[in-house]
């Protein structure tokens, strides 16, 4: 065999392990790719499942704090309207067509004026003075809103002299704590809202702070 033909046959077996080698590579490449593009697709769809959730979460947020608010509002109404003449709580906020409880509706008549409560409450004790609550006692129920429990209570803080606006004539302003806690069961979200509102003989009820 002479040294040319010798030299050709190396230079084969050369290039044959170069395209082997090659062709290795390229397989290492691709199954880098392919490895690097499911990690992004999957943490893609994890991104966008998180969001999901989240804006779900906010949403159901706003919705109960919504529920909340909208709670306050009644309470406003049911103390403005109580002190309308003749001075009593009107019939349409008593259960079964209102939402007051009517085992509760002389408790929260006395609670808005500052009488002393009924019984079951120990004898000459000022409703100013009522521990209630919201959550375990509420003054009124809300079931107009469907797949919330929406409970309200409405506490006396103090009563006072207040010199009224205009004419100067004074007026008594009657300063109520109004709580409401609105819970959905089926996302496990709850929101309370508590706001301190004055209210004058006559005229309306002013939000002080909450």
């Amino acid at each position: 065999m002479s040294v040319r033909q010798t030299t050709m046959k190396a230079e084969r077996g050369q290039k044959g392990s170069g395209v082997k080698n090659q062709q290795g590579i390229a397989l290492l490449t691709v199954m880098l790719m392919l490895l690097i593009l499911t990690i992004l697709g999957i943490a893609s769809i994890t991104v966008t499942s998180m969001e999901n959730r989240m804006a779900g979460f906010f949403r159901s947020t706003e919705a109960v704090v919504a529920a909340a608010d909208s709670c306050e509002g009644l309470a406003v109404n049911i103390v403005q309207q109580t002190f309308q003449p003749p001075g009593v709580l009107p019939a349409s906020f008593i259960a079964p067509a209102g939402p007051v409880p009517a085992a509760n509706a002389t408790t929260l008549y006395a609670e808005i004026y500052a009488y002393d409560l009924p019984s079951p409450a120990p004898a000459n004790t000022p409703a100013v003075n009522y521990a209630d609550a919201a959550d375990t006692a509420p003054n009124f129920v809300m079931t107009n809103l469907p797949g919330f429990t929406v409970n309200g209570d409405i506490d006396l803080l103090y009563t006072h002299q207040k010199q009224a606006q205009g004419n100067g004539t004074p007026s008594t302003e009657h300063v109520y704590r109004i709580t409401c806690v609105a819970s959905n069961a089926a996302t496990g979200s709850s929101s309370t809202v508590t706001s301190v509102y004055g209210c004058l003989d006559g005229d309306t009820c002013v939000k002080k702070i909450n």
